[in-house]
């Protein structure tokens, strides 16, 4: 079992998408959530002001998360004002395993305190991942969700950006669990803390990444073949590691894999890793003009 957290409206409503897939304990905290005496997993946070406001305000949780399990994963936000009370709440959970899913809003049109409060958040968390207090950070973009899930209309924007999230998590969790057909992929180093997530094309595996993560580390591709194909297609494997032995490598970018039967259409995903802290890269550009 995985216990799930949004902290803020938005990082809940993606955490609400695990609710109906067994496996999962989801925790909801955000300022629009009306507590009702049946949703003990609900947190209505107070909403303030100020950056500092919230840090000085930061909710006990400590009956709310007494059944939280050892394995966390947390999502936030970075745009939020609740992300503000993240580091206060991260705290509370110092005992548990924390996996953290950071979405990285579109930050060329974020001005004053938003994009202040989002550049030390993004940094911070980061930090933390690196500094042992996270098991890692799963950095995720808005703008990239969006040319990989392509036209969305305004109504369902969202929605189908959540599912994508959703999607792309459960199915991670899912490799970590489940037994690879062959292949293996390797243990990333204890110092690689702060990942990105590429949706692959299956014909010439190509990534489409969620962030486009600096100086990558460590590549691990997951492979899901349709059960057909695995028992019929006598080359495949060969022409999959010739695609993989093409890809960029050296002593300090490892490449791994490992290929799963799915019952669906052949698809993967590549997790990178990195102990790289990543830039504001469009704050900084603007910084210098």
């Amino acid at each position: 079992m995985i216990s799930v957290i949004g902290i803020g409206n938005a990082a809940a409503s993606i955490a609400g998408e695990f609710a109906a897939t067994k496996n999962y304990q989801v925790y909801k905290l955000g300022s629009e959530i009306e507590k009702t005496v049946l949703s003990k997993r609900e947190y209505k946070l107070k909403s303030f002001s100020t950056p500092e406001e919230y840090e000085q305000n930061i909710p006990d949780l400590t009956k709310f998360f007494k059944d939280v399990n050892d394995r966390v994963q947390v999502f936030v936000v970075g745009s939020s004002y609740s992300s503000n009370y993240c580091l206060g709440i991260l705290q509370q959970l110092k005992d548990k395993e924390i996996d953290l899913f950071y979405v990285k809003p579109d930050i060329d049109l974020l001005t004053g305190v938003p994009q202040l409060m989002e550049k030390v958040v993004f940094s911070v968390m980061q930090e933390y991942a690196r500094s042992g207090l996270l098991k890692s950070i799963t950095l995720l973009s808005n703008q990239e969700l969006e040319k990989i899930v392509g036209d969305v209309p305004i109504k369902t924007y969202y929605e189908v950006l959540n599912k994508t999230i959703f999607s792309m998590v459960h199915y991670l969790n899912f490799f970590e669990f489940g037994e690879p057909e062959i292949g293996q992929v390797t243990q990333p180093s204890e110092i690689n803390r702060i990942r990105s997530v590429a949706r692959l094309n299956m014909k010439n595996l190509e990534e489409k990444w969620f962030f486009d993560l600096d100086t990558p580390r460590e590549l691990c591709y997951y492979l899901c073949i349709n059960q057909e194909t695995l028992e019929s297609d006598g080359s495949m494997h060969r022409r999959i590691v010739e695609m993989l032995k093409n890809k960029p490598r050296n002593s300090y970018r490892n490449i791994s894999y490992a290929i799963y039967e799915t019952e669906f259409e052949d698809f993967g995903f590549c997790v990178a890793h990195t102990n790289v802290i990543q830039s504001q890269k469009t704050l900084d550009s603007l910084e210098t003009e």
